[in-house]
């Protein structure tokens, strides 16, 4: 018996074919877009900030007759790490520490410095306050569930004139944004460990719920939650 021939599905349109063609080509040239597109707009104000804090006689328009696209930012790196060496040692820590006392007696100064000085600890230091983990919460109403981050503990006072001696202190990001959200004072009872790691969490929470693939080595949840 002659064997059957295996039909072949039908072509879609060429209107469909370039359709996906082209949805196909954004998915991969968007992201190197915007990531080049970043990076230039970085740069150039970074440059646009320090270029003018050099001395005229070592500007680059006066000495190379043009700018130099990157300088502003090397400088800036290079200040940094210079600045970053010199406060891990006695002199440096010291001058710090002096600096930080007068900022600490200024009324207005004090808590916008305190507050970047922590921002910038919990970003790129290990010093810094964190967040421990992720969970699961209900809301905005029972039967709902929402991603949360487990933050700070309780303040004393909160819980006592609350009325509830067990509470676990919760941010609930929104989307895309999750630096944007509501902080919340949850009862222990009512909260529920995730196993995915906070980077996981927020690429969750920015894609809405499109990313759910975890990462190879996810980061444990904490044993216990902060009291």
């Amino acid at each position: 018996m002659a064997r059957k021939r295996r039909r072949r599905a039908p072509r879609p349109p060429l209107m469909q074919r370039l359709r996906n063609d082209f949805l196909a080509g954004l998915v991969v040239v968007l992201p190197l877009f915007l990531t080049g597109y970043l990076l230039y707009w970085t740069i150039d104000f970074v440059d646009a900030k320090v270029i003018p804090l050099i001395p005229r006689a070592y500007n680059p328009e006066n000495v190379f007759g043009r700018n130099i696209f990157g300088l502003g930012l090397l400088l800036f790196l290079s200040f940094t790490t210079i600045v970053g060496a010199a406060a891990k040692n006695l002199v440096g820590r010291s001058v710090l520490d002096f600096s930080e006392r007068i900022l600490e007696r200024t009324p207005i100064v004090r808590p916008i410095y305190n507050g970047l000085k922590q921002i910038a600890e919990t970003l790129f230091t290990q010093t810094g306050t964190t967040f421990e983990g992720a969970c699961l919460v209900e809301y905005p109403r029972k039967g709902v569930w929402s991603v949360a981050f487990i933050s700070s503990r309780v303040r004393s006072e909160i819980r006592t004139r609350s009325g509830e001696d067990d509470l676990v202190s919760v941010f609930l990001p929104m989307t895309p944004n999750p630096t944007a959200g509501f902080l919340r004072f949850v009862p222990r009872r009512d909260i529920v460990l995730l196993d995915m790691s906070l980077e996981d969490a927020a690429k969750l929470i920015i894609s809405g719920g499109l990313v759910t693939e975890p990462s190879p080595n996810p980061r444990k949840p904490p044993t216990k939650l902060p009291g």
